[in-house]
C-alpha cells in the first residue's frame, strides 16, 4: 500500500465519519423535536413538521445550543416546568439513541 492510498484511504474514512455523526445528530433532533412535540401538544402531521423544523435549527449556529434554546422556549411558551439540566438530559439520552437506530441501520 502506498502513501498516496493510504491518504486516501484515511480521507475516506474520515468523510465516513462526518457522515455518520450528522446524520446522527439529524436522527437526535428529530427524536427530540417529537418529544417536545408531544409535551406541548402537537400530534401526527403537525408533531412531525414540528421535529423537522428541529433537525433545521440545528444549521443556524455551531453546537447543540441552538436546538437547545429552540427546545427550551418552545417548550417554556407551552406552559411546561422542565428545568434547562431536564431538556440537556434529554438530549443526551436521544443522542445515544439516535447513534444505536443510525449504527442498526
Amino acid at each position: 500500500m502506498t502513501m498516496a492510498d493510504r491518504e486516501r484511504d484515511f480521507e475516506n474514512r474520515f468523510i465516513h465519519d462526518q457522515e455518520l455523526k450528522f446524520r446522527i445528530r439529524a436522527r437526535r433532533n428529530k427524536l427530540a423535536g417529537l418529544w417536545a412535540a408531544g409535551i406541548i401538544g402537537k400530534t401526527g402531521a403537525d408533531a412531525n413538521a414540528y421535529a423537522q423544523e428541529i433537525v433545521r435549527v440545528d444549521f443556524e449556529k455551531p453546537g447543540d445550543d441552538d436546538v437547545f434554546e429552540h427546545l427550551r422556549d418552545d417548550l417554556a411558551k407551552a406552559g411546561s416546568d422542565l428545568s434547562d439540566a431536564d431538556i440537556r438530559a434529554k438530549l443526551v439520552e436521544l443522542l445515544q439513541q439516535a447513534e444505536r437506530e443510525v449504527m442498526a441501520e
